[in-house]
């Protein structure tokens, strides 16, 4: 395969390739044009293109031959329609046939265009990693159960490398569902304490009332309900690593007792009278700013720099997107399994939804969206409609308020397809209502073949069975 081509424009008048010859230059594109649909055919096909504008009207082949020999001969290239006339008829047809989108010659809006085809364009790495990662072995890009690909998380590995062998206190950061407890476990297992206990304690689910005999143990008859000596986690970890997460939760008396365990490797139980020798590395997790902590007095400070000796921050997963492919498909993999079922895919649209989800749930988010799509998927391939709504966004199949007012709240391309979107669900909702959910009736008044006329009902998760017997209520 030859070298990859950004872009191809396809038309048969010379000032809109020109035009598009200046504007690959300004974006930094790689471009190559034709006048003819032969040409087109013999570049898709012995080049890899990432998009191909082409015009509706060529000579020789048009431009819904080219799309429809790209769907038939699986060719990766996104297709972007241009057309002298926008008609819904023609923007129906592209996209059935599978164009990434059409675009209405004169060229109004140069910025809107070059959004679209920079799209089109993540569009086509998008499938491509796709198919790298259906074929990749299981844990390419895992580490010590940790899996990236990102730079960032590359470079927490790296610090977890420097950081196991040694004894230091280490703090872990970032938001919750992150995955710190996760990289507690990574520098355990990489460092000398291996053989030994690893033992977690989540600080906020603990009251405060139990966690200090939780965390030092307590003698009997220490307080009501002390029937016996118990060991506290810190003993139950000697020798290994004791894993304190969400430390900012912990109270000042608490916070006492901890500091002096880490200063003097000494604990004394609840009722006790004497002081315990401990050996254990303490590795701390916080999704609040402990300095700030300390500036409101709630957490102290000579607490804090025993605990700061090495920060590890976890960026949460949207500062990560790059990364939500892979992960996406390690919990497939772990939940189809977990589950008895198979489904190894999910589809490009799908993965894109997940991409522009803020994921404030982080890596535990994305795993229980993985698991319930896997559910409800009845193929095995994920689709959109088999992710939760709040994923997909408010109204990600229909703008109630199909306005401009109303659109502008969304950045231009999510404006530009919920408008699409929306245009094309109430257009095949209303004709499906006119013919009673007869899908060959509503294919002719659309002017489509009946095959195209399905895949639009597939893409935007309609069926025709809910509008027949006037089932269908709206929507």
């Amino acid at each position: 395969m030859s070298e990859v081509v950004n872009l191809l424009v396809v038309d048969d008048d010379p000032s809109i390739t020109r035009f598009f010859e200046e504007l690959a230059g300004e974006r930094g594109w790689s471009v190559r044009t034709t006048s003819t649909g032969e040409d087109a055919l013999k570049i898709i096909s012995g080049s890899a293109v990432e998009v191909a504008l082409v015009d509706i009207k060529l000579p020789g082949y048009n431009g819904m031959q080219i799309l429809e020999y790209a769907k038939k001969n699986n060719i990766r290239t996104e297709i972007i329609i241009i057309t002298g006339v926008g008609t819904a008829e023609i923007a129906m047809e592209a996209i059935g046939k599978g164009a990434y989108d059409y675009i209405a010659k004169p060229f109004e809006d140069i910025d809107k265009l070059a959004i679209c085809i920079e799209r089109a364009m993540d569009r086509y790495r998008l499938t491509n990693r796709v198919r790298v990662l259906e074929g990749m072995p299981p844990g390419r890009y895992e580490y010590e159960g940790i899996v990236g690909k990102s730079q960032k998380m590359q470079e927490i590995f790296e610090m977890i490398e420097s950081v196991a062998p040694t004894s230091s206190t280490v703090l872990i950061t970032g938001e919750s569902g992150t995955g710190k407890e996760l990289v507690a476990k990574a520098i355990h297992n990489k460092s000398q304490r291996k053989d030994k206990p690893f033992v977690a304690v989540n600080c906020s689910a603990i009251p405060e009332t139990l966690l200090e005999s939780e965390l030092f143990g307590h003698k009997k008859g220490s307080f009501t309900g002390a029937l016996s000596d118990k060991r506290g986690l810190f003993e139950e970890a000697d020798g290994g690593t004791l894993f304190l997460d969400e430390v900012g939760e912990i109270q000042p008396k608490i916070q006492v007792k901890l500091l002096r365990a880490l200063e003097e490797g000494e604990i004394r139980p609840v009722g006790g009278t004497e002081n315990k020798r401990v050996d254990v590395r303490v590795i701390a997790a916080t999704n609040r700013d402990l300095k700030e902590e300390v500036e409101l007095k709630r957490f102290r400070e000579d607490l804090y720099y025993r605990l700061n000796v090495v920060v590890i921050s976890l960026p949460p997963l949207r500062a990560r997107n790059e990364d939500i492919p892979l992960l996406a498909y390690h919990f497939l993999s772990k939940v189809s399994e977990k589950i008895g079922k198979h489904v190894d895919r999910i589809s490009v649209d799908a993965l894109q939804a997940l991409q522009r989800y803020s994921w404030r749930g982080n890596i535990r988010e994305l795993e229980n969206v993985i698991e319930r799509a896997v559910v409800l998927s009845s193929s095995n391939t994920i689709q959109t409609t088999d992710l939760p709504p709040h994923v997909l966004g408010e109204s990600f199949y229909i703008v109630e308020e199909f306005g401009d007012a109303a659109l502008s709240r969304y950045p231009y391309q999510e404006a530009k397809e919920r408008a699409i979107a929306s245009f094309n669900y109430s257009y095949i909702t209303n004709l499906l209502r006119q013919t009673n959910g007869n899908l060959s009736l509503a294919a002719e008044k659309a002017g489509m073949d009946r095959s195209n006329f399905r895949k639009v009902l597939k893409k935007y998760g309609i069926k025709a069975d809910d509008f027949r017997m006037r089932k269908h209520a709206g929507r």
